[in-house]
C-alpha cells in the first residue's frame, strides 16, 4: 500500500477480520515506458525532433497497478519481469516505491523487458513498442480460444497495453511437485476485485475462478480487429460486475448510435456498465436498479494521457469497493484521471490522497468555480484530511537511475 498519505483507507469501515488480505489482484505484462513530451509536432519522415521533456516509468499493467496502490488499495500483480536493469527498475519502482504485493510475480532469466516509447503532442500520442513473449513457467495453464494476432505474436492479459504485448504467468510447481493449492493463473488469490481485460474469443481460465472466489471482476476491451463487434465473443463477461468501454467500442458492440444507449443496452448483460466519453466525462448504468449517472470532465491542461484511462479505473473500482452512490465513483474516477494527464510517465503520473486533498482545497479558492460544480465533489470532504500537505510521490524521470 502506497505511503502517500498515512491513514487513508478508503476500505477502511467495511474491512472485518476474515475479510481477504487482497483488495484487488490484476495480471499483464510490465513494460518499460519512455515518455517524450513538449512535441510542437508529430515526428516528420527523415527530420529529427527534440522533446522537451522526457520520462521514464514502469507502464503497461503497472499503470494500473500503481494507480489502485495509490488510493490506498492492497495491491497484488502477477507479472513477468525481465532479467535486465529495466526489469530492476519496474520491480524496485512498483514494489519499494509502491507497496505492490509482487509475491506472485516473477523474473524470467535471460528475457529482456519489453519497452514502449511514448511521443505526447496536441494532446493525444503516438507509442511504438517492442517486446517478446515471456515463456509460460512449466506447467502453467494457457488461455483458451484464440486471440486474433499473428501467429507468434506477443499477447496482451489483463491490461490496457497496446495489442501485442507480451503475456505473462505466474509459476506453478513442476510436474509431480506436490501442489495442494494450484498456482496462478488456475488460482489467484482471494481479493475484494480483480481486474481483466477482455479480448475477442479468448477466455483466461483465472477469471472465472476469481469471480467463484468472491472477487468482483472490473474488466475493459480493446479495438476488436476482427471487425466482429460480438458481445459473445467475450466469453469472461459472463463473471463481470463492471464493464469499461470507450464510447466507440460500447456502440460498435451494442449496434448504437448513442453512447448512453449503448451503456443501458451493456447494462442488460453486466450489473455495472460505464462508458467514458472522453473530454465529455463518463456515463454509467447500474443494471440491478436501474440508476443511471453522468459527470462531466474536468477542464485540465494536459501534459502527457499515458494511462489516464487505467487510472479512471482504479478510481471507479475504489468507489465501488467503498460502496460509494454511482455519481460519486463516476466524479472520483473523473478527478484522478484529469490529475494523471497533468504529469507524464503512464504509472508514475497517478496520484495520491494528498494531490487529491491538495486539488479539493486549492479548487475551493478559486473565485472563477461554479459553486454547483464544486457541490458534485463534496463527497470529498468526508474523505480528506483537513490539511494538505506537498506530496512526495515518485515522478518519472529522464533516466531509470542515478549513480549514488
Amino acid at each position: 500500500m502506497s505511503t502517500d498519505t498515512p491513514g487513508i483507507d478508503p476500505l477502511q469501515a467495511l474491512r472485518a477480520p476474515r475479510d481477504p488480505a487482497c483488495d484487488v489482484f490484476l495480471t499483464g505484462p510490465v513494460f518499460l515506458d519512455i515518455i517524450f513530451t513538449g512535441l510542437d509536432s508529430a515526428p516528420v519522415r527523415g527530420t529529427e525532433s527534440w522533446a522537451r521533456g522526457m520520462g521514464s516509468s514502469p507502464g503497461g499493467v503497472a499503470n494500473m497497478a500503481t494507480a489502485l496502490a495509490r488510493l490506498g488499495l492492497r495491491t497484488s500483480l502477477a507479472a513477468a519481469f525481465g532479467d535486465d536493469h529495466y526489469g530492476e527498475y519496474c520491480w524496485d519502482a512498483l514494489e519499494q516505491g509502491e507497496g505492490i504485493d509482487l509475491s506472485m510475480s516473477h523474473t524470467v532469466p535471460g528475457w529482456h523487458s519489453p519497452v514502449t516509447v511514448s511521443m505526447a503532442y496536441e494532446g493525444e500520442r503516438t507509442m511504438v513498442s517492442h517486446g517478446h513473449e515471456a515463456p509460460a513457467p512449466a506447467g502453467a495453464p494457457v488461455s483458451t480460444g484464440t486471440t486474433g494476432a499473428p501467429a507468434g505474436a506477443p499477447v496482451s492479459t489483463g491490461t490496457t497495453a497496446p495489442t501485442g504485448a507480451p503475456a505473462s504467468t505466474g509459476t506453478t510447481a513442476p510436474t509431480g511437485a506436490a501442489a495442494p493449492v494450484p498456482a496462478f493463473p488456475r488460482c489467484p488469490p482471494r481479493a475484494r476485485a480483480a481486474i481483466a481485460s477482455l479480448a475477442p474469443g479468448r477466455s483466461e481460465p483465472w477469471v472465472a475462478t476469481a469471480a467463484r472466489n468472491g472477487a468482483m471482476v472490473f474488466a475493459d476491451v480493446g479495438w476488436d480487429e476482427t471487425g466482429r463487434w460480438d458481445l459473445d465473443a467475450l466469453p469472461d463477461l459472463a463473471h463481470c460486475e463492471a464493464f469499461l468501454p470507450n464510447a466507440e467500442e460500447a456502440m460498435r458492440y451494442t449496434r448504437t448510435d448513442c453512447p448512453r444507449a449503448a451503456a443501458h443496452a451493456l447494462a442488460e448483460r453486466v450489473p455495472l456498465a460505464v462508458v467514458t466519453l472522453g473530454a465529455e466525462g463518463a456515463y454509467a448504468v447500474d443494471g440491478r436498479t436501474g440508476v443511471a449517472a453522468a459527470v462531466p470532465a474536468i477542464e485540465v491542461e494536459a501534459l502527457d494521457p499515458t494511462g489516464a484511462g487505467d487510472v479512471f479505473v482504479a478510481g471507479f473500482v475504489t468507489g465501488t469497493l467503498a460502496d460509494w452512490p454511482l455519481a460519486d465513483r463516476l466524479a472520483f474516477a473523473g478527478l484522478t484521471a484529469a490529475l494523471s494527464v497533468q504529469e507524464f510517465g503512464g504509472s508514475l503520473s497517478a496520484p495520491g490522497w494528498a494531490e487529491i486533498a491538495a486539488w479539493w482545497q486549492l479548487i475551493r479558492t478559486c473565485a472563477s468555480q461554479d459553486p454547483a460544480a464544486l457541490e458534485r465533489y463534496a463527497f470529498l470532504d468526508d474523505l480528506l484530511p483537513t490539511t494538505a500537505r506537498a506530496w512526495p510521490l515518485r515522478r518519472a524521470v529522464p533516466t531509470i537511475g542515478f549513480r549514488q
